[in-house]
């Protein structure tokens, strides 16, 4: 499966984004998606996913209540829906898939796009 981000952009503090994933494949139902993000001069952390059954979601506590991560299978797309933005938030988010409902690595990983939030 090939993935590809956008959505990203500057915003001020409190605005809000939606990021997407869209991806390639007709097998895409089947894949947990995750979303990511790496900061300058620090590493990639994990975000939040939607597993493949019954759209479970799990999220990073700094993000929890102000991020929403959707998908719509029928569009082979996920989202992140991103409100109260902070300026810790700037980063470039990307997202990958697994095949594993409740991933510990994820095999696929698409280019990111860059979000800037300031102060």
């Amino acid at each position: 499966v090939q993935l590809q981000a956008s959505g990203g952009g500057l915003v001020q503090a409190g605005d809000s984004l939606r990021l997407s994933c869209a991806a390639s494949g007709r097998t895409f139902k089947w894949y947990t998606i995750g979303w990511f993000r790496q900061a300058p001069g620090k590493e990639r952390e994990f975000v939040a996913r939607s597993s493949w059954r019954d759209n479970n979601t799990y999220y990073a506590d700094s993000v929890k209540g102000r991020f929403t991560i959707s998908r719509d299978n029928a569009e082979s797309t996920v989202y992140l829906q991103m409100n109260s933005l902070e300026p810790e938030d700037t980063a470039v988010y990307s997202c990958a898939a697994s095949s594993q409902l409740f991933p510990k690595r994820y095999n696929y990983w698409g280019r990111g796009t860059q979000v800037t939030v300031s102060s």
